[in-house]
Order: structure tokens, then sequence, then C-alpha cells
């Protein structure tokens, strides 16, 4: 079992920016591709990024590509995502999730975190 817990949301205004981070406990010495997911109101969850249980590939969705930089320290078992030049369309709540595959499924990742709101102001 994994479990992860996500930090970092909150309210801030078009343009600025914010870094989500992602604590993982349980069996972390498991080899594990980590992703971040968002779900805005009235819409399906959707793929933001992911990284390599090495932290040497990642992969983002277009419409984060360019503003938003995955990244995992091993040694603390966290993942971050940093988020620049945010727009009120990035408003959603930020989920985590662990995966044994390299995917963007959302139906392929194990584990999740509760969450974490994040809102951009116009």
């Amino acid at each position: 079992q994994v479990q992860l817990v996500e930090s970092g949301g909150g309210l801030v205004q078009a343009g600025g920016s914010l870094r989500l981070s992602c604590a993982a406990s349980g069996r972390t010495g498991s080899s594990y591709d980590m992703g971040w997911f968002r779900q805005a109101p009235g819409k399906e969850r959707e793929f933001v990024a992911t990284i390599s249980w090495g932290g040497r590939s990642t992969r983002y969705a277009d419409s984060v590509k360019g503003r938003f930089t995955i990244s995992r320290d091993s040694a603390k078992s966290t993942v971050y995502l940093q988020m620049n030049s945010l727009k009120p369309e990035d408003t959603a709540i930020y989920y985590c999730a662990a995966t044994t595959y390299t995917t963007t499924n959302t139906k392929l990742y194990d584990y999740w975190g509760q969450g974490t709101q994040v809102t951009i102001s116009s």
C-alpha cells in the first residue's frame, strides 16, 4: 500500500505560480511512476503530468506544456508540480497518483491522494 498526501494548493491571480507537493508513505521503495491529474467542476479527471520512477522521463498534457514542471525527490519520497503562468482554466482539484505502469491513463493508477484545491482568479 502507498499513501499519498498533496499540499500546496491555494488561490492565486492569473499569471502567478504555485508549487504542489505530494508526499508518499508506505511501500515507497517500489518502482512507481507518479502522475498529477486534475478535475474541474463538472468535468472528468484529466491527466496533467507524469514522471518515471527514476525521474528521467516526464510527460505533459499539451495544455500545461511549457508552464508546469514535474519533479521528484526520491530521498524524500515526494513529487512536486511547479506551476507557472497560471490561467483561470487551471482551476481544479489536483491529485497525485502512483502506478506501476508508464501511462497517462487514470484507470491504471493504483493509489491516489485526497487532492488539493487550486483556484486561479482572473
